[in-house]
């Protein structure tokens, strides 16, 4: 078996998941505002062309300038980075997205490209065309921006509930997974949530409206935010349809991700309950700074959301088919057999600082099977996470990982690679210093193999499904 090594890099004392989660939860928020707000838009220059709101049209081109600098060069620039941080964290993972849905993205990029080629042409040309042409061009471009959604969302949506999809197989199996349309439904309401607050913000700063005419545009624009009453249901189908382990966790089984079910459930439910109370029902006026407060929430529910939705994935990064430190199932074994960084071409950053050779294999180790999701002293460290252990603690629950905290993967290496980890840990623990003893007896890395093969191959939940 030839193991795809790749030189991932290293952020520090940040977790990468930090990187590419605080990134992509920045870029979503923004990618949901510009395709609700095409959906505005398009209300609005309805509104104005039919009489039924005259301010609407000085609103919309006040608007859409904002979206334009927010959306498409912010948007862009944050999507650009998502593609570089991912192949810096896990190149193996969106090598895998690549390759079983290339057309798709090919597809949903051809959508992307003419959402900011309709973009463009209204932002040159809007204010000197006809009514009827406008509305055209705005149609366009909120057709293209959902789109994108559609496809990307199936992508997204497949990582978690691959359905009946098998790699290889039929990957419209895979694309309309059972988390699909409730996942669709749920960000597209997000999104048209998002973009009638961003709406209320503008609008208040608008130099060249009145209050009156303000407080007529922003009660427009709230009926937007009607189809929240919508969204619970819809997060409740999403739950149902996701893995029994992984609903646990949200539900409960994990702190972090209850906590953080519980922040997006009640930013969102907050915002729907004054949208639809205040603004729609008893009409209230709402300034700048209430309208920027709910945005705010807007945001913690959508961070909160994506925070949920990564973390339940694990121990996989695609369920079944590839764990979180790019290891597939099936090369557990092999791995094992032969070692998981015996194959391994790249040298350690600054390798001289390792007093010795064991512990340069444990941190060959940890750059392989752990530092995708750990640090070793910063951010999720593993030093801060098992430095209370004793040595033989450690060998035990890093032996039976997956037993032992079930959203990680089993360990993918020998019992010297495992016992070189815990030598890796206890001398950071130290304080790392320029000598450290060996440790190679034969008993312990005996004992190790034992509690390797009691532990088995396969995740945590699987286990606990059987019993």
């Amino acid at each position: 078996m030839e193991f795809p090594y790749y030189p991932i890099n290293d952020f520090g004392p940040a977790m990468k998941g930090m990187i590419i989660g605080g990134l992509g939860i920045f870029h979503v928020f923004l990618a949901q505002f510009a395709i609700g707000g095409g959906m505005l838009m398009c209300y609005f220059q309805w509104l104005s062309q039919t009489g039924r709101e005259p301010a609407a049209r000085e609103a919309l081109d006040g608007y859409f300038k904002f979206l334009v600098l927010v959306s498409f060069v912010t948007g862009a620039l944050t999507g650009v980075g998502m593609w570089f941080t991912a192949i810096q964290i896990s190149p193996r993972t969106i090598g895998m997205m690549v390759e079983e849905f290339h057309w798709i993205w090919a597809t949903e990029w051809t959508f992307f490209c003419l959402e900011i080629a309709a973009g463009y042409a209204y932002y040159r040309h809007g204010a000197g065309l006809s009514d009827p042409a406008r509305m055209r061009l705005l149609v366009l471009y909120s057709v293209a921006a959902w789109f994108s959604l559609f496809w990307v969302n199936g992508i997204l949506s497949w990582q978690l509930t691959p359905g009946g999809w098998a790699p290889g197989g039929n990957v419209w199996a895979g694309f309309f997974n059972p988390s699909f349309w409730p996942s669709l439904l749920y960000r597209t309401f997000a999104s048209t949530s998002i973009a009638a607050l961003v709406a209320c913000v503008v609008v208040n700063a608008h130099p060249r409206l009145s209050l009156a005419q303000r407080d007529a545009v922003i009660h427009r624009a709230a009926h937007f935010l009607i189809p929240m009453v919508l969204m619970p249901f819809l997060g409740l189908w999403y739950l149902y349809t996701l893995p029994p382990d992984s609903r646990a966790w949200a539900l409960g089984g994990s702190a972090a991700m209850t906590l953080f079910t519980g922040v997006a459930a009640g930013a969102s439910l907050f915002v729907g309950l004054y949208a639809l109370i205040g603004l729609n029902l008893q009409r209230l006026t709402i300034n700048g700074a209430t309208a920027t407060l709910l945005l705010g929430l807007a945001f913690v529910a959508t961070g909160g959301g994506e925070f949920v939705r990564e973390g339940v994935r694990k121990p996989y990064t695609i369920r079944a088919a590839l764990f979180s430190n790019s290891i597939k199932p099936d090369e557990i074994a092999e791995l094992r057999r032969i070692g998981s960084v015996t194959r391994d071409p790249y040298p350690l950053r600054d390798a001289a600082r390792y007093p010795n050779d064991q512990v340069r294999l444990g941190a060959k180790v940890f750059r392989f099977q752990c530092s995708v999701c750990h640090t070793l002293s910063g951010a999720n460290g593993l030093v801060h996470l098992a430095g209370t252990w004793t040595p033989d603690q450690m060998r035990l629950n890093i032996a039976k990982l997956q037993q032992t905290k079930p959203f990680m993967p089993p360990f993918s290496g020998t019992a010297d690679e495992l016992e070189a980890l815990v030598q890796m840990i206890a001398w950071a623990k130290a304080g790392s210093p320029s000598e450290w003893p060996s440790s190679n007896e034969i008993a312990t890395i005996v004992q190790i193999d034992r509690w390797l093969q009691e532990a088995g191959i396969s995740p945590g939940w699987y286990r606990e499904r059987k019993q």
